[in-house]
Formats: structure tokens, sequence, C-alpha cells
């Protein structure tokens, strides 16, 4: 009876051993295992995305070219971080991804996306900036907005436009003059002794009207608008407008009729360019002032 207690005492024993044994070996493996993941970093972000988009849902020519960087401003006058360039850029909303090398990137600076589209003499830019990467910033689904710049020559128009608005405070002179085929009318605006406006009326009879204003920069012409008409009263047929820059060049050239506006020939501008100094001449008695 003895022998068959003792027997089965040993065999308990032997089996609690075994799994305490058991459980004390799988511990230290678990815990190891633990360890090791918490002490793997997370992988650095190698890649910046996100969606371009237009102001004004305006779609530029197939001739444009949108330039993509990843910029460091902390360093001014570094290198981009990446840059990518699309040529044409002509679908929008548009996608964008610009990879990098985590080694390169410093936590303490501020990086940001800059993106510039060209299209021809219109520019656009971005009004807010994308600051993405360090400081808690994005680096996926970042948003970035472009919006049209004037051309020079909208700039140049706005200006005349608002010169337009101030000769009613100029000094003002008046003249006519009657040719076989026209008669002529005038108005000169000056600023101090400066001719900074002329505004000229010439019925042709029946073969028309126009209707032309003259702006001067220095003597010299600066931009010139002229309205065709039927008759004095009647409506405008069409309006062509240049206006040249310091240097002389031809700034601003377009033809507006029938609702459409082209660019003006080179040859038309011309011919208001002489008109303009014709004018100043007939008005000033050669004077030019």
């Amino acid at each position: 009876m003895r022998s068959v207690v003792w027997s089965l005492m040993t065999v308990a024993a032997v089996a609690l051993a075994g799994c305490n044994s058991s459980s004390n070996s799988s511990s230290p493996s678990s815990a190891g295992t633990e360890d090791q993941s918490a002490a793997t970093p997370a992988a650095a972000a190698n890649t910046v995305t996100g969606t371009i988009t237009l102001r004004g849902g305006i779609t530029p020519s197939n001739q444009d070219k949108l330039v993509i960087n990843l910029v460091d401003v902390t360093a001014q006058g570094s290198a981009p971080l990446a840059t990518k360039t699309i040529a044409p850029a002509t679908t929008f909303p548009l996608k964008f991804e610009l990879d990098f090398s985590p080694a390169n990137v410093a936590p303490n600076d501020l990086y940001i996306v800059q993106v510039e589209l060209t299209d021809g003499e219109r520019h656009y830019s971005m009004p807010i900036q994308a600051p993405v990467l360090t400081k808690g910033n994005p680096v996926a689904n970042v948003t970035i907005e472009l919006a049209p710049e004037q051309t020079p020559g909208e700039k140049m128009l706005a200006a005349f436009q608002g010169l337009q608005k101030q000769i009613g405070g100029m000094k003002r002179t008046s003249g006519t003059k009657l040719e076989p085929n026209a008669s002529r009318a005038w108005q000169v605006f000056r600023d101090g002794t400066e001719v900074k406006f002329i505004r000229e009326l010439v019925d042709y009879g029946d073969k028309g009207f126009t209707s032309t204003d003259y702006a001067y920069k220095d003597g010299k012409p600066w931009v010139v608008q002229q309205q065709k008409k039927a008759n004095q009263g009647a409506k405008a047929t069409s309006t062509d407008t240049a206006g040249w820059g310091d240097d002389g060049s031809l700034v601003l050239k377009t033809h507006e009729a029938g609702g459409n506006t082209d660019t003006l020939s080179d040859s038309d501008a011309a011919s208001l360019q002489q008109q303009s100094k014709e004018i100043l001449n007939l008005a000033t008695n050669g004077k030019g002032k």
C-alpha cells in the first residue's frame, strides 16, 4: 500500500516540476520578443504626397510647366530636398509625390512644399505656404492651391485705367482741326507741365468714328486704347489696346470685337503708337508738352 502511494506522489512531483520548467522557459522568450519589438523604431517618412488645385477653375494651355520643390526654409539657399517638373500639366486637381532621403532631414528645421506654374505670360503662385515633414506637419494628403497672378499686360492695363479715373483733377486744354476727310477734336490733360493724357474724337463721316485715349510717360507713348464705331452715338464695334514698357517693348496688345478678345497685331500696335506721337505733336504745337 505504501509503495503505491509513494509512486503516485513521485509522478505528481515530476509532472509539477515539468510544468514549472515549461512555464519558466517560455517566459524569457516572450519577454525577449517584446523587448526587441519595443526597441525597433518606426520607419522614417521618405515621401511627401498631396494634391494641387487651381483657384477659379482655370484650365491652363498645353504649353504650361509645373515645378514642385521640397525646400528647407530654415537653411535658406540650400538645394531642394526633392524636386519634380511636370510639363505640360493640363489636368487639375493634380496629385503629386516627392521622394527624398530621410537622412537629409534636420528635425528642427522647417520644410515646405513650393509649387510654381508657368503658362506663357501667366504665372500661378501659392497664396498660402504648405509646411510639411517636421514640427508636427503632415507628409501625406497635403493640399496646395495655386492662384493666377496678373500678367505684365494686365498690370499695365490696370494702371492705365487708374490714370483714366484721375484726369478729372488735371489741368485741361482743348483743340479742334477740320481735315478734308475728317473732323478732329481733342482734350489734353496735364499734371503740372507734363502731358499725361489726351482724349481724341475723330469723325470720318460715313467711314466711321474713333474715340481714342492716349497715355504718356516722360513724353513717350505709354498706353493707347482706341474704340471704333459707326458714328459717335453708336456702340463700339472693336476696341484695340496697346502699351509699351520703359524699354519700348510691346507689353499690352489686345483686340476686342464681337465679345472675343484676341492678340493685337504688331502692325496695328505700331499704328496706334504712331497716332499717339502725331496727336501729341498736334495738340502741343510741336512742343511735346
